[in-house]
């Protein structure tokens, strides 16, 4: 950075041409440069060479190592136009030529089209996101290249921001001078830190509309220059990238175009959580190095004032946008984390915009969420949950698998059924292939509620019927048609005339075990003019309260119903995908051939996707009628991510685990009931357990200590819900992630917040 610029004429430069590469050439024009010269030379009026003249002090192996890099680069992405180092003449393996008057080594690059330092603001979104895009194809064709001298300390390069402490002295306006060292402070309180775990390889450092040349349409045409590569993370591309395309745009639009580019580079690489969260650190890091580094050269009588002056107004600007929002608000307007509003402030606005027929929060301190892993919650305030209740991420929060599998689709393509994927076709063929022979159709919808629509819309094509029945407090979805068979959400207590409910075995009180409910809700819907056209059943009655249904009670439902002429549909949304530990789908534990499964919350971990498995036949009946079609409905991201699911329960054997973790968790608890009389039953299988909470000497279904002890597991970091249609019993139902090591978690919180309740 002292050492002077190489002092040779235009007129030189197309003599020196000829003299190192053989070329003839009549006339240069010198393209300006840091510390180098380049000149771009001529032969009968058209262009024929670029010449760059290195500083005196230039190590030769770094000449050689931008030779390699450019060469490297055009072998992996041809298509990114670099340009190529020419070789001398008769020294077919050298790339750079001495010029002894002036002990400064010399190389000839090809001519490229294109325009040089066009200005930033004239580059539309689509070029924005095209120069994003050739940032990372750059960084991504560099990441295979590496070179002893990459590992070098460039001035430019954020890494060593902290070095421009040392140049304060030498920038002249206070305003500037303390807003670099805002910067500097932040980066070594912030950044530094962090640096260590970012992303490293060798990165080009410095793609800006200096150091390239652009088309017509403002799009990348070459990289003319390799100078200030280096080793150091992929924020060091982004930086210089970020400061000279938004150069002299401000306030909202500042990161309105930050973001175009940041576009165009994660399509190519996305970028991990805690490098987007840095970006604006290291984006204002590199402003302030062009003010540190160019006062510096100024004051050292290296540069023109005026040419070495020219970014400071903009780089300057730039700080003072990022600050005028706070790091928090860049971070979040360029893609980062969110600093989440204060509990109270966000449950006001969630209650003002999602109106009052939304379900409550849970709790009277609600649980404000912020990250997930495996059977863990963590809040804003940093406190970790067990979730012993979320059935919808099936194999455990955020599990890599499923969320790897939704990041990889979605970077390819996402589209609807009408369009051939692989995904969707292979999913099906799997959910097929897990059911009984005659389960032969799926149709993909995006939720449970969907799922169980469809189910009754298809039954009643093919029956022709209009009756339905289920138990007397399921739930079985949102849409008008299942609402009217949920009884769960029946707040007037009144069911529509077409459906009728039965009351589900109670083995605790020993009441409703025969089939005499079943078969009278069918007389009553018969009486009122509705034949059966369907039964719905969650196969573990989770809304009615969890219970272990024994199979031949369900067979002979299953044969009542089927002699009535109704269809049977299983209701696998909370029930299945290995939630019992004996199979994937819980009815199979029956021993029936349900004429429809509906499958819904944890088919994707959480992703939106549901299906109705059934018979070609019953499908048959909508045919010429009626188009089956969901846009999004088994769209390849969705089909990914539940085929994800799928993989991930046959490779950690999870209904083995599902078994066992279940057999120890209902022991514990039931050794738990012996201490306190209010666990009137425990109950349930696989991992769906109902614990009873009722009044000490008796059956009578205690509601209000079972809230109470909900809540007080809440504040002892353990999270369950409450069922059934008196709300006392507390409904366990955690990911399948969970396992022994978090019995005792649950067992003891669930100890200490029954005494509490109970004094005992």
């Amino acid at each position: 950075m002292r050492a002077d610029r190489p002092r040779l004429s235009p007129g030189g430069a197309a003599a020196l041409l000829g003299e190192l590469f053989g070329v003839a050439a009549d006339d240069a024009r010198d393209l300006g440069s840091e510390r180098d010269q380049a000149f771009l030379v001529f032969s009968c009026g058209s262009p024929v060479a670029v010449l760059k003249v290195s500083n005196p002090a230039e190590d030769p192996e770094v000449l050689d190592m931008e030779s390699a890099a450019a060469r490297h680069v055009h072998h992996v992405d041809p298509g990114l136009g670099v340009a190529l180092p020419w070789t001398v003449p008769g020294r077919p393996d050298t790339y750079r030529a001495e010029w002894s008057e002036g002990a400064c080594w010399v190389r000839a690059y090809d001519v490229l089209a294109g325009t040089g330092r066009v200005s930033a603001t004239t580059l539309d979104d689509r070029a924005l996101r095209a120069w994003g895009s050739t940032s990372a194809r750059l960084g991504r064709a560099l990441r295979g290249f590496t070179h002893p001298k990459a590992h070098r300390t460039m001035p430019w390069d954020v890494q060593h921001t902290a070095r421009a402490r040392d140049l304060l002295g030498h920038i002249p306006d206070d305003a500037e001078r303390a807003a670099v060292e805002r910067v500097v402070d932040r980066f070594e309180e912030v950044v530094a830190p962090a640096w260590p775990r970012l992303r490293t390889q060798v990165v080009h450092g410095d793609l800006t509309v200096d150091n390239a040349l652009t088309a017509a349409d403002g799009t990348v045409s070459g990289i003319v220059d390799f100078g200030d590569m280096s080793h150091a993370t992929l924020l060091t591309d982004l930086a210089p990238l970020l400061e000279s395309l938004v150069c002299g745009r401000t306030g909202e639009e500042m990161f309105r175009a930050a973001r175009l580019v940041l576009d165009g580079y994660e399509q190519v690489t996305p970028l991990e959580p805690e490098e987007v969260d840095l970006l604006a650190e290291v984006w204002a890091a590199r402003s302030a190095l062009t003010i540190a580094i160019s006062e510096w050269r100024v004051a050292q009588g290296l540069e023109d004032p005026v040419f070495a002056r020219r970014y400071n107004a903009p780089a300057a600007a730039t700080i003072a946008g990022l600050e005028a929002v706070g790091w928090d608000g860049a971070r979040r307007r360029l893609g980062g984390r969110r600093v989440e509003a204060p509990t109270a402030g966000l449950a006001r606005r969630r209650d003002a915009v999602f109106g009052p027929a939304t379900e409550p929060l849970s709790y009277d301190e609600p649980l404000h969420v912020a990250s997930a892993e495996g059977v863990w919650i963590t809040d804003v305030a940093g406190r970790r949950y067990l979730d012993c209740y979320n059935n919808v991420p099936c194999v455990g929060h955020a599990h890599p698998r499923v969320t790897a599998a939704i990041s990889r689709q979605a970077r390819r393509i996402n589209t609807h059924t009408r369009y051939l994927s692989e995904p969707a076709v292979e999913l099906a063929e799997r959910l097929v292939a897990s059911c009984p022979p005659g389960l032969d159709t799926v149709l993909f919808v995006n939720s449970g509620s969907e799922a169980n629509d469809l189910a009754w819309r298809l039954a009643r094509a093919a029956t022709g019927r209009d009756g339905v029945l289920c138990t007397d407090f399921a739930y079985h979805g949102l849409t008008e048609a299942v609402a009217a068979v949920s009884p769960e959400a029946w707040l007037d207590g009144r069911g529509p005339d077409h459906v009728e409910t039965w009351t589900p075995p109670d083995p605790y009180r020993g009441t409703a075990l025969g089939e005499e409910s079943f078969a009278a809700a069918l007389e009553r819907l018969r009486a009122r003019g509705h034949e059966p056209a369907a039964v719905y059943l969650d196969p573990l009655l989770t809304s009615d309260g969890v219970v272990d249904l024994d199979p031949a009670h369900v067979r002979a439902l299953h044969r009542r119903a089927k002699a009535a002429g109704a269809l049977w549909i299983a209701d696998e949304v909370q029930a299945g995908h290995g939630r019992t530990g004996e199979a994937l789908w819980a009815f199979s534990r029956f021993g029936i051939e349900p004429d429809f499964v509906t499958l819904g919350k944890p088919m994707g971990n959480g992703h939106p996707v549901a299906a109705v498995i059934t018979r070609s036949d019953l499908v048959r009946a909508t045919v010429g009628r009626t188009v089956i079609f969901s846009t999004f409905g088994g769209n390849p991201v969705s089909a990914a991510a539940a085929l994800a699911v799928l993989d991930v329960i046959d490779d950690e054997r999870v209904l083995d685990r599902v078994r066992h973790t279940g057999e120890t968790l209902r022991a514990a608890l039931r050794a738990l009931a012996d201490r306190h009389p209010a666990i009137g039953d425990v109950r349930g299988a696989g991992l769906a357990v109902g614990v009873e909470i009722v009044h000490p000497g008796g059956t009578r279904p205690d509601r209000a200590t079972a809230v109470a002890v909900r809540d007080g597991l809440r504040g002892r970091g353990v999270l369950v819900g409450t069922t059934a249609r008196a709300g006392n019993v507390l409904k366990i139902r955690p990911p399948l992630a969970f396992t022994d090591r978090e019995v005792p978690v649950l067992v003891d919180a669930l100890d200490a917040a029954l005494a509490e309740q109970t004094g005992r």
